[in-house]
């Protein structure tokens, strides 16, 4: 166990983390003996911080951090960089409400799903993409297990390309130690995951069964469906994934993706059990309001959307 209080350093460059749970407390802890942070979360874990840190074990590391945290942005402050790390639902009304600190700084979305770095855009003209594949698990006010990480975090400048402000992201993330590479394509990337979110997670929250359960013949079906339309629209808007077919990335994620996983229930039957609203608007809604803007039809996305709202509505699993 280490004990880090990441403010007496000096540092040479300063961070913003907006709507930090699990990740962007995780994230703020692994960055604080490397630059300045400072952590925008629930006033139970702003407290807990600086009354004794915050615990993190699992995969990035085991430590007790103290790094700044409240529920507002110090007046006054000005960032290099500022992460986004709240549910999407989130995403609109954080902008508004930290707008003069994010216009023209570069602004990280680490959040799921499609759409996004669009909201944020309307806000800034310097939005970076980024992904992160990464399992968070709450142990208490301020305390966080990482138990599963199933690649490197990605960043890029969005919609497209890479540049000198992302390049030093990228270094400082890296010298965190956490896992990042650098995208030039981060539209694909955020696809990518998106696939296999709204294969997944939608189905196992709606049957209330572990990810390896979805292989069944009877259910695959559906997901066929769901893959082929995203694929559909991926086509329309000219995003490219390592999968160039759906054929080859139904192959990936049902030989190699789902067996890793196959015990994992999803985080959106999490938010049904606990009557809260889910991120399906983001996947396949997301999919699905595409799909109509470019003519397509993506009846499984629009059905799996439905079938998800309607479940948020009732508090009884």
């Amino acid at each position: 166990m280490i004990f880090m209080d990441s403010w007496s350093d000096t540092y040479s460059m300063k961070v913003l983390i907006l709507g930090a749970g699990a990740v962007g407390l995780c994230l703020a802890a692994r960055l604080s003996p490397h630059c300045e942070v400072h952590a925008v979360c629930r006033k139970r874990h702003a407290d807990a911080i600086a009354q004794r840190g915050f615990v993190m074990t699992g995969l990035w590391g085991e430590g007790t951090y103290r790094f700044p945290a409240s529920e507002d942005v110090p007046e006054g402050e000005h960032f290099d960089y500022i992460f986004i790390t709240a549910k999407s639902l989130a995403t609109r009304s954080i902008c508004e409400q930290f707008a003069g600190v994010i216009q023209g700084t570069d602004t990280v979305s680490l959040q799921n799903g499609l759409g996004n770095e669009e909201i944020i855009a309307e806000y800034t003209d310097r939005v970076i993409g980024g992904t992160i594949i990464t399992g968070f698990e709450w142990k208490g006010d301020a305390g966080v297990h990482v138990s599963v990480v199933g690649g490197p975090m990605k960043l890029g400048r969005f919609p497209d390309g890479a540049d000198p402000a992302v390049d030093a992201l990228v270094d400082l993330v890296r010298r965190s130690g956490i896992p990042v590479e650098a995208s030039s394509h981060i539209r694909g990337d955020l696809w990518a995951k998106t696939l296999y979110n709204s294969a997944l997670n939608p189905l196992g929250a709606l049957m209330n069964v572990p990810y390896g359960k979805l292989l069944d013949p009877t259910v695959w079906g559906v997901i066929e469906n769901v893959i082929r339309e995203a694929y559909a629209v991926m086509a329309a808007e000219s995003v490219h994934v390592p999968w160039p077919t759906a054929d080859d990335y139904l192959a990936f994620l049902r030989d190699v993706q789902i067996p890793s996983t196959a015990g994992h229930h999803a985080s959106m039957l999490q938010d049904i059990l606990h009557g809260n609203a889910t991120e399906i608007d983001f996947m396949n809604g997301a999919i699905a309001a595409r799909a109509e803007k470019h003519g397509l039809s993506a009846p499984y996305n629009d059905c799996i959307t439905r079938l998800v709202h309607f479940r948020e509505t009732l508090r009884e699993p």
